[in-house]
């Protein structure tokens, strides 16, 4: 062989986090790059909610894979879904049937929703972790409202319609719950004839004893005084016992709701499955100090798919951890290409953070606690930075600052079926 084909063979599975920032690592490296991803696009998932709730369009959160690697001559991006891997044959086996032969492989097809053992609730309570996710879910709330105008002189119905329970009070549990209440109290309120939007209930249940459980007691209890005072109401200690077309149980307790969301759990994509290794409870592979997969030094596992445990605690799945999991990958192919000496993957802790609300948040940076305006603040600028390209910056600052002063949120359309949606 002789040219590019003779370069060593990395394929990279997935084009969020992980994947993009290792592809991007080798970008002056001697390789062959293949990254695969059933999406054409990159994601900015942790405003993924905004999009859900119209305060931003699919493009300000997304790019083109294509388009962010143009100008990365080693890389070839394809458009397929990968479904499992042959680690004797170093291949990996696409949907269609096609074979790719690797040297190095990255998997970092992230994670999916987990409903513990329920998977009928799915049908009734979407999750949010895709576009196609966060467009279904829009035209649910905002359909919701158009159904309770419809409905007014039905007490029960428009009620039930104007009901929106979020289960799980994670990061976006807690940034879905605030932000509902803002479009029913402010944004919607002056737009409907029959109905009055600000009586409608936003309900945050969560089966633990505190919201955001990850985060310092002391700002969980924060951001439950912040929830409750913008008047989401608060449900701790209450597992949920059915989720249908009509509601939810906690237990005897019925809660009459046509629009349920989930944000209760996620589940480790099944393509750590087809590795054959030991895998976590959520299914994620138990890799080894520097992300490759036991059994397997050429292959690397990173982002939501990866668990490894380092001075007690797993490293948690967010997006700081899975950039610097594919900067490590990327320093390992070419320290290997070296012969040089592999270092262990560090995670370095850039804090953690969940809005609620307008000037509401709270930030935990080590030993560092804000909430209220300032951490708000702080929130509105990580994430701004962190967004893929000047064009999205500049179009979420201009979003944001119009819908802040006017309450508005232009992304309302609803288009496509249950199904398929539209930016």
């Amino acid at each position: 062989m002789t040219g590019a084909s003779a370069l060593p063979h990395i394929v990279i599975v997935g084009g969020g986090f992980a994947g993009l920032w290792t592809a991007r690592g080798l970008a002056n490296a001697p390789v062959r790059i293949t990254l695969v991803d059933r999406c054409n696009h990159h994601l900015f998932q942790p405003l993924l909610y905004q999009v859900a709730t119209a305060g931003l369009s699919a493009v300000d959160i997304a790019a083109p894979l294509r388009h962010i690697l143009r100008a990365q001559k080693n890389v070839t991006v394809l458009l397929a879904e990968a479904v499992r891997v042959d680690k004797g044959a170093n291949t990996l086996l696409l949907a269609d049937g096609t074979r790719l032969n690797y040297d190095t492989l990255l998997l970092a097809s992230g994670s999916t929703h987990a409903y513990f053992g329920h998977d009928a609730w799915a049908r009734y309570a979407p999750g949010l972790k895709t576009l196609n996710d966060a467009l279904a879910i829009r035209r649910r709330v905002f359909g919701a409202f158009e159904q309770a105008e419809l409905h007014a002189d039905d007490a029960a119905l428009r009620d039930a319609c104007l009901t929106f329970v979020v289960i799980g009070a994670g990061p976006t549990g807690v940034e879905l719950a605030g932000t509902l209440i803002e479009i029913a109290r402010h944004t919607l309120r002056p737009e409907f004839r029959q109905i009055d939007t600000s009586h409608a209930r936003v309900l945050l249940v969560e089966a633990g004893p505190r919201v955001l459980a990850t985060f310092a007691e002391v700002l969980s209890a924060k951001a439950r005084a912040q929830l409750e005072r913008l008047g989401v109401e608060v449900l701790t200690d209450c597992p949920v016992t059915e989720v249908d077309a009509d509601g939810i149980a906690i237990g005897e307790r019925r809660i009459a709701a046509r629009t349920v969301l989930w944000a209760a759990g996620v589940a480790a994509s099944k393509l750590g499955v087809t590795l054959d290794v030991p895998l976590d409870r959520a299914g994620r592979v138990l890799v080894n100090p520097d992300l490759s997969a036991p059994g397997a030094s050429n292959v690397f596992v990173a982002g939501d798919l990866a668990a490894l445990a380092l001075d007690g605690k797993f490293v948690p799945g967010v997006a700081p951890a899975a950039k610097q999991m594919g900067v490590h990958v990327a320093r390992v192919v070419q320290d290997r290409l070296a012969q040089r000496a592999t270092p262990p993957f560090r995670y370095r802790d850039d804090g953690a953070f969940a809005t609620i609300g307008r000037w509401a948040a709270v930030v935990e940076l080590r030993r560092v606690r804000l909430s209220g305006a300032f951490a708000w603040c702080f929130w509105l600028a990580i994430h701004i930075f962190f967004l893929i390209g000047f064009r999205n910056r500049l179009r979420v600052m201009i979003d944001w600052s119009w819908g802040y002063w006017k309450y508005y949120r232009g992304a309302r359309i609803m288009l496509g079926g249950e199904d398929d949606g539209a930016a």
